[in-house]
């Protein structure tokens, strides 16, 4: 046997036989053969779950610096304002949050 002839065996015996065997077009990346996933070592790249606003949910109407507690929740260690991409919220809850935040701080309540 030729070394191509063993090449070809060795494929061959990943799909089943009679199994039609997709194939990716020539350009596409390894794992881009229709309907099959990519194999375990490629990254997938999903959407990432869309979050919902907690104050829209809860229907706040205004976040107060009062509030200690609530606010906590959006501030990190360090004393920072998380951005809004990790907290979830829409922008017009973020831009009343960051105001209540720093309200706080000169208040000296945080």
């Amino acid at each position: 046997m030729d070394e191509k002839e063993v090449e070809v065996t060795e494929t061959r015996a990943e799909a089943p036989e009679g199994a039609d065997v997709k194939r990716a077009p020539k350009g596409a990346p390894a794992g881009a053969s229709g309907d099959a996933p990519a194999p375990f070592g490629k990254r997938m790249m999903q959407k990432p779950k869309r979050r919902i606003c907690s104050f829209c949910m809860n229907k706040v109407d205004y976040i107060d610096y009062k509030d200690i507690n609530r606010l906590k929740k959006y501030i990190s260690e360090k004393g920072k304002i998380i951005p809004r991409h990790q907290t979830g919220l829409c922008a017009r809850h973020q831009r009343e949050l960051t105001q209540a935040i720093k309200r706080a701080r000169v208040m000296s309540l945080i």
